[in-house]
């Protein structure tokens, strides 16, 4: 069975480490793919499951990568994650953040009742990836856990891409206190189908227009396929074709690159396709 052609998209869902970057170095390709999304009369919205890092700090980021954009053109995992402590009745809760002082922040001025001492007033653990890990944090972490409070993670990534390879995310960090404590959290973000169907229901797009880019397998194709959206797999990033045959969420195409994919969606032809 042929896969179904990529025409008739309006709305691409793009992450963004390992698929339109990685570090400070903009792949080939990308300006041009985010250039032919606003003459079609498009829309782009970058999804990212990197919990360390504000808005702000990735408007900054594309801005000296040479790519304006502005706040309501992300959505994030703590986006998710709010929405998340919403909807199960956070709000009044005491919760540890476990996470970089941004991601504090963003918890904190979403209203949220953020503490980074382990007192018995704590009712949740909530984790991101943090840039700022210490020790300190993994005991207070482990005492929380096994006293029995609330576990939730923004994103369930093992890993984040790098210059120079790779570092542990917050999927790894979880499972490192998921070894000392045997407690697994809550994942928010990516695989999960929220964000995707966020940026539908916000934006007035349906599933037949839409479509996810991503690097992830067992994140951002399974997002899409969860979200009953085509899933496009590049593999400038983690994934590997290998990954794409032991995993059960498979991609709609897969291609080398966000060159590649634009390729195909201006000519119609799929011979880019890995």
């Amino acid at each position: 069975m042929e896969n179904p052609p990529l025409r008739g998209k309006r709305l691409f869902l793009l992450d963004m480490d390992g698929t339109i970057y990685l570090d400070d170095r903009l792949f080939d390709g990308t300006t041009d793919f985010l250039r032919y999304v606003r003459q079609i009369g498009g829309k782009y919205l970058f999804l990212t499951n990197n919990s360390s890092r504000s808005v702000e700090a990735y408007i900054k980021k594309l801005a000296r990568l040479g790519i304006a954009s502005e706040k309501s053109d992300f959505l994030t995992s703590v986006d998710a994650l709010i929405i998340y402590l919403d909807a199960n009745s956070y709000r009044d809760k005491l919760l540890y953040a476990f996470g970089t002082a941004s991601f504090r922040k963003q918890l904190s001025d979403a209203g949220f009742r953020i503490t980074v001492e382990r007192s018995d007033d704590v009712e949740a653990l909530v984790c991101g990836f943090d840039t700022e890990l210490t020790f300190q944090k993994l005991e207070d972490a482990c005492i929380l856990l096994n006293r029995g409070v609330d576990f939730i993670a923004a994103n369930p990534d093992w890993v984040c891409p790098t210059w120079y390879g790779y570092v542990p995310d917050c999927g790894s960090v979880c499972e490192m206190l998921y070894r000392a404590t045997k407690r697994r959290p809550v994942f928010i973000g990516k695989p999960q189908p929220e964000m995707a169907l966020l940026a539908m229901e916000k934006y007035g797009f349906r599933r037949e227009e839409t479509m996810l880019v991503g690097d992830r397998v067992y994140t951002d194709i399974a997002c899409a396929v969860h979200a009953g959206i085509d899933a496009v797999l590049v593999l400038s990033g983690e994934s590997t074709l290998q990954d794409v045959e032991e995993n059960t969420e498979k991609p709609t195409h897969i291609f080398e690159n966000i060159r590649a994919v634009l390729h195909a969606l201006q000519t119609g032809e799929m011979m880019h396709e890995a």
